[in-house]
């Protein structure tokens, strides 16, 4: 049968109402009560279960992977990228203590590609279905020549929910003395890539499929291992160390007002590393300190720190160095909270603190 005219021009419409024919099956691991309708609409419907809460804030963030997807084209892989942007963006909202309700993912590219596709969304779902965040809707746009053949770009949205009274701001609680927690990444996460490939694929010389005995790894599965999400993580911390307590007796401080929230704050440690993203969550008068070598660091930062010939300070403020998130803790609930989190699977330290300052991060 003859093609129709837009087909011929690149965009198939018949493939792709074919390709997303399989998102509901897909999605299904991802539904949540409060979804309505089906996903296919002019507009996704989350009906927001307001009796759970006193005052709600909706916190929303947006975000794509930047060029971690070179990695995925040159490797063929594409299982992880969905995971990927779903967990940057539970963790920009969990900062404030969100939880996330919903995402929306955007997916652009010349040719659509239906293993590919699926690939991806495959990681949407299995990412959304692990931090109970329902995926419903988003938006698949064939654009050829626009992109290089094989070549494609995602973005997605998320939106949480928080109680006005429980939300987190550093800048209001954090203070000196507070013990900085740093939680461990799994690599690169979404952030330094451009400077990555520089330099492993232009200084070192090494292919996407080159097998480096000291990341017991090819160097191009070891730049795709899954960005960490820290959301249900950071709502068991703040389930456990942020639970208000009533005064005691009439005029008493209570437990709360006398030394804050033990959590006082946290810091997504992406693009920008340490230096950029922990004063975003600090007051004015205070100071962070990163102390240098006081975690354990993975053998990939290792190998950029060895062989790069980056200067050291500019590796800690491109790169996340090993730690995906801080969270900085009242100084006698420090202990309590380093051991809650090794309990939960995630290898952390004690690796800074904060001092008198003028809102910044340094590390020596």
């Amino acid at each position: 049968m003859k093609r129709k005219a837009y087909a011929r021009a690149g965009v198939d419409i018949e493939l792709g109402n074919r390709v997303k024919a399989t998102l509901p099956q897909l999605l299904a691991s991802t539904h949540r009560r409060e979804v309505l309708g089906k996903v296919g609409g002019f507009g996704g419907l989350f009906a927001l279960d307001v009796k759970r809460f006193k005052e709600p804030v909706l916190v929303s963030s947006v975000d794509g992977v930047g060029t971690k997807l070179k990695i995925a084209f040159a490797m063929d892989r594409h299982d992880t990228i969905g995971q990927d942007l779903v967990n940057h963006c539970v963790n920009d909202i969990a900062v404030l203590g969100a939880e996330p309700l919903f995402f929306l993912d955007y997916l652009g590219t010349g040719k659509l590609e239906p293993k590919v596709f699926s690939d991806i969304v495959r990681g949407f779902a299995k990412a959304c279905s692990e931090n109970n965040c329902a995926l419903i809707g988003g938006e698949t746009a064939q654009m050829p020549g626009f992109y290089q053949a094989g070549e494609y770009d995602v973005s997605g949205t998320i939106v949480g929910v928080v109680e006005k009274a429980r939300m987190l701001n550093g800048q209001k609680t954090i203070r000196r003395s507070d013990i900085v927690i740093g939680i461990a990444a799994s690599g690169l996460h979404t952030n330094g890539y451009s400077l990555a490939r520089k330099i492993f694929f232009e200084q070192l010389k090494l292919k996407p499929k080159s097998r480096v005995p000291e990341l017991k790894n090819t160097i191009g599965d070891e730049l795709l291992k899954v960005h960490v999400s820290y959301g249900p993580l950071v709502q068991q911390l703040l389930a456990k160390f942020n639970v208000p307590s009533a005064p005691r007796r009439a005029g008493a401080r209570s437990r709360q007002d006398a030394g804050g929230t033990s959590i006082r704050g946290f810091a997504h440690i992406t693009g920008g590393g340490f230096i950029d993203n922990i004063p975003r969550v600090l007051p004015g008068n205070c100071d962070v300190v990163i102390r240098k070598g006081s975690w354990e660091m993975l053998p990939i930062f290792k190998m950029i720190e060895e062989k790069s010939g980056v200067p050291e300070a500019e590796l800690y403020q491109v790169f996340n160095m090993g730690i995906g998130m801080v969270t900085l803790v009242a100084n006698e609930r420090a202990h309590d909270v380093l051991k809650f989190i090794q309990a939960h699977q995630h290898d952390a330290w004690i690796i800074g603190e904060v001092v008198a300052g003028r809102g910044e991060s340094r590390v020596e």
